[in-house]
């Protein structure tokens, strides 16, 4: 992709998910994820209805009036987007790739934390850390991780999911609001899951495709494992061998569910061709 194609791309996604974040998500993802605590802002006049556990004393004998000390939430946060870049994340149906809603949702949430004055990091993986962004702020920084999302080709195509979660423990030391996306087409993470999610605000948000459910029955017809990158004559036709493909997908997505919800973290499921807007708002309200 050309600069010029790049910076369309760039510009066409900012203007998107900009208003999105702007309009919907940044109100919404300040009342969901909270500062560190109170910090004193400012003494002013007592006005009817006030705390008076928040009378400054010291004030009010000097001049001879109630003051009472107002305080604001001690906001700066950090968040980290963990993104999928995987072989299977190139998976698309219905003229929508999951790969592009994952950037529109990473992008959307980017802004909403910045809308907040909140400092943003990102992690591309696949089965290793192809990139790490240490988290900053400002819409310079967000556009940067939207290129990146863009136009950031992998060395592998396989998944760890342990392997990204151990690297995060690793290098964010303080509680950060994290945001896993990936099909999560993996397991044997629930270790470094319940570690990560003790330490930090953990979200997975699954984005999947309707035809990866079901095994279509169009006969035998060679396939590509976009991660392991091996064609193989599969046989649609047979019962068994599309028994078998649901079983594992099924056994996937319950492990997902189980793994996230053992560990306290927070779950969102959309389909490439549903609403992720509306998916989002109600895991923000219901939290």
């Amino acid at each position: 992709m050309d600069t010029k194609e790049l910076l369309k791309k760039v510009r066409k996604i900012e203007i998107k998910t900009r208003r999105l974040s702007d309009h919907i998500f940044s109100g919404e993802y300040h009342t969901s994820f909270k500062g560190r605590g109170m910090t004193f802002s400012e003494v002013r006049q007592y006005q009817y209805g006030d705390d008076i556990r928040n009378i400054d004393w010291n004030v009010t004998a000097r001049y001879n009036e109630a003051h009472v000390k107002v305080f604001e939430e001690e906001r700066e946060l950090t968040m980290m987007l963990m993104v999928d870049i995987s072989g299977s994340e190139s998976f698309g149906s219905k003229n929508q790739f999951k790969k592009d809603i994952v950037t529109e949702i990473a992008a959307t949430m980017a802004f909403s934390a910045t809308q907040n004055n909140d400092k943003i990091g990102l992690i591309l993986f696949s089965d290793q850390i192809e990139l790490y962004i240490p988290p900053k702020k400002g819409r310079s920084h967000v556009l940067r991780i939207i290129r990146e999302l863009i136009e950031f080709e992998p060395k592998s195509h396989k998944t760890d999911i342990a392997q990204a979660l151990k690297f995060l423990s690793s290098t964010q030391k303080k509680k950060a609001i994290v945001f896993m996306i990936s099909d999560f087409m993996s397991d044997d993470y629930e270790q470094t899951l319940k570690i990560a999610a003790k330490k930090h605000d953990l979200t997975g948000i699954r984005v999947y495709d309707i035809r990866e459910q079901k095994m279509p029955n169009i006969g035998m017809v060679p396939m590509l494992d976009a991660e392991s990158g091996e064609v193989q004559l599969v046989d649609t036709g047979s019962k068994v061998v599309r028994m078998d493909y649901e079983k594992y997908y099924q056994e996937q997505l319950n492990y997902f569910r189980e793994t996230f919800s053992k560990s306290g973290s927070g779950v969102v499921n959309t389909r490439v061709d549903e609403s992720y807007v509306t998916k989002l708002l109600g895991y923000f309200k219901s939290r």
